[in-house]
This record gives C-alpha cells, sequence and structure tokens, in this order.
C-alpha cells in the first residue's frame, strides 16, 4: 500500500509517499481501508519532535513512522475478538492511541477506538471530526460545564476545535465571541458566532468584558491576561498552546481558584468513542456541520501538514485517498 512516511524529525520536506506492506489485524482491531484522513497540529508537532514532550518513545528517531490520527474509512478485516462491526461498515475515528498510521492506504485499529459514519455525509466529512470535535466537546461540556446564556469566548477559533466548539455553544444557548484573524472571521460568523475579534487589532483581555467561559485553543496571551477577561466563578479551558504557558496554567489554577474565585484547567485530550457519538447524532440530525478548508490527495499531504503550519486553515484540512482493492481471503 501507499503510505507518508518519515524517518526522521523536521519539516513536512522529511515526508515522502512509498509502498510498505498492508497491516495485518490483531484479535481485537479491524483493519480499515482509509478513504480520508484529516490533519492535526499534533500530527505537525509529532513531525517536528516539538516540544520535546512528542519525543517520547522516539527520543532521536520517531516512534510512529506513519501519521495522522483522525480517519474515516471502510472495513476490510475485522479480528477474531471484534463483536462491534464487520468488514464492509463505515466508521470515522481517532486512532491517536492504536498507533497512528492514518496517512495511508490501510491501517489497523482497535474497535472501540471507531464509531459508526454518520448517514449522508462524506468521508471527508466525517474525517474532519475526530479529534476537534471532541476536545471541543470535552473542553465545553466536561471541563466549561457550559449552561444556557453563558458569554463563552473562543480563541483561535478558526480551525477545528473552534469551528465545532462555536455550533456546540450556540446549540446550548450560549452567546459566543470568535477571536482569529480577520481572514477567517467571516467564516466564524457562517458557523454562528454573535460576535467576532480579529486579534491583530483587538485584545480580548483589555476590552473591559468578562466572559463565564473561555475555551483557548492558541495560548497566546498571558494567565494573567486572561484571569482579566473571567467573571467571578468563571472558566478558563486551555485546549493547546505553547508548553511554558501550559505549566504556567497548571501552576496559577490552585492560588486563582482561592484568590479570585476562577477556574484555570488545562484539557487533557481523551479519544472518546462516546463522544465521537454525540457528533455522530448532531452531524445526523443536521445541527452541526463539519467545515473544511481545502482538501488534498495522499500523494500531496506534505502540502497539507504544510498548510496547516502556516496557522491559515479555515476549520479542517482533509486528505482523500482512493484505496486498492485488496484480496483478504
Amino acid at each position: 500500500m501507499k503510505a507518508l512516511v518519515y524517518d526522521t524529525y523536521g519539516l513536512p520536506d522529511v515526508l515522502r509517499i512509498e509502498e510498505v506492506e498492508i497491516p495485518q489485524p490483531k484479535d481485537n482491531e479491524v483493519l480499515l481501508a482509509v478513504h480520508a484522513t484529516s490533519v492535526n497540529s499534533w500530527d505537525f508537532d509529532l513531525l517536528r519532535g516539538k516540544p520535546y514532550v512528542n519525543r517520547i518513545g522516539g527520543l532521536r528517531k520517531p516512534r510512529y513512522r506513519i501519521l495522522g490520527a483522525d480517519v474515516a474509512g471502510r472495513i476490510v478485516a475485522v479480528g477474531a475478538a471484534v463483536k462491534r462491526f464487520r468488514p464492509g461498515d463505515e466508521v470515522f475515528g481517532d486512532i491517536s492511541g492504536c498507533g497512528w498510521g492514518g496517512f495511508a492506504e490501510y491501517v489497523c485499529a482497535r474497535e472501540e477506538a471507531l464509531t459508526p459514519k454518520p448517514a449522508g455525509v462524506s468521508f471527508e466529512q466525517a474525517a474532519a471530526i475526530p479529534q476537534a470535535a471532541v476536545l471541543a466537546l470535552q473542553g465545553l461540556r466536561d471541563t466549561g460545564k457550559l449552561r444556557k446564556g453563558y458569554q463563552v469566548l473562543i480563541n483561535g477559533a478558526g480551525g477545528g476545535v473552534g469551528t465545532f466548539g462555536i455550533q456546540y455553544a450556540k446549540l446550548l444557548g450560549a452567546e459566543v465571541t470568535g477571536v482569529d484573524n480577520a481572514g477567517k472571521l467571516d467564516m466564524l460568523r457562517s458557523v454562528g458566532a454573535d460576535h467576532v475579534l480579529d486579534y491583530t487589532k483587538e485584545d480580548f483581555a483589555a476590552s473591559g468584558l468578562r466572559y463565564d467561559l473561555i475555551l483557548d485553543v492558541v495560548g497566546n496571551r498571558s494567565v494573567t491576561a486572561v484571569k482579566r477577561a473571567l467573571r467571578s466563578g468563571g472558566t478558563y479551558v486551555m485546549v493547546g498552546g505553547p508548553l511554558p504557558r501550559i505549566l504556567q496554567t497548571l501552576l496559577s489554577a490552585p492560588l486563582t481558584a482561592w484568590l479570585d474565585k476562577k477556574r484555570m484547567r488545562v484539557l487533557v485530550h481523551k479519544p472518546n468513542h462516546d463522544d465521537q457519538l454525540v457528533w455522530k447524532e448532531l452531524i445526523e440530525a443536521g445541527q452541526v456541520v463539519p467545515v473544511i478548508d481545502r482538501r488534498y490527495s495522499l500523494n500531496d499531504a506534505a502540502q497539507a501538514i504544510s498548510y496547516l503550519g502556516e496557522g491559515r486553515v479555515k476549520g479542517k484540512v482533509v486528505v482523500c485517498l482512493e484505496p486498492r482493492i485488496v484480496d483478504r481471503d
């Protein structure tokens, strides 16, 4: 099969297309013919090996030779212990806990990582869901305790997490402000944002407005600044950002909770079939629409990762594949 591989840390130019053997599923795994996979910032970080926490298990060379965690496709074969799926089923999921490998024509994954594909949507749309949508759900619903009437701000709202987060927050009756660069503001309005801010011209932390919940995807404002933008009793949830900034949030949390009555939280990504099922149902009901900026072929997947690294993506970038038929008999 064709796969996008790399053997050394670096920028997308270290990636190459190579013919590798089709993996064989273990008893609790399925073999999936990948029809689409989306690109996440985690792919870019693992590719570069930065921050260095991404080199755990692979200090000198990458632990995972094939990147790609968000996949959608059709099951080709199932292991002896698999109960939920059978060959021919169409599924999507986050396989970051299964050894990655989505930038390839075939990949093996444990059945609990996968969810039936939403009816009526393309494989490309389904591949845009897993990591971004689940992070938005866990950040808003679980950590942020989102409620109707909340004033919510999403910093870095123009990517996958933000576009899913805006739509989910609006469904729950929140008033949502999206912060990103000027080129993404019209798109933020189109998915439901009540207010939009261009971070190059306006500082949400200096506006004097206060929010019940801040979901931060980029971590480009200081801890002091985001605390200032929270109401008493409010919650700040950090989904992404530089490692020093993450550590500052964790260290400041106890004192902030005691003195200011404000919660500072860092979200740890937890792939979850039940949460994927929530999004499946919302998308099937037409209440949420995945936002896809660009589509690339597997041969051009390195360009997709490079484009993500530029920070200009509106929603998600998806790699589309046409798997070759293999004989499993």
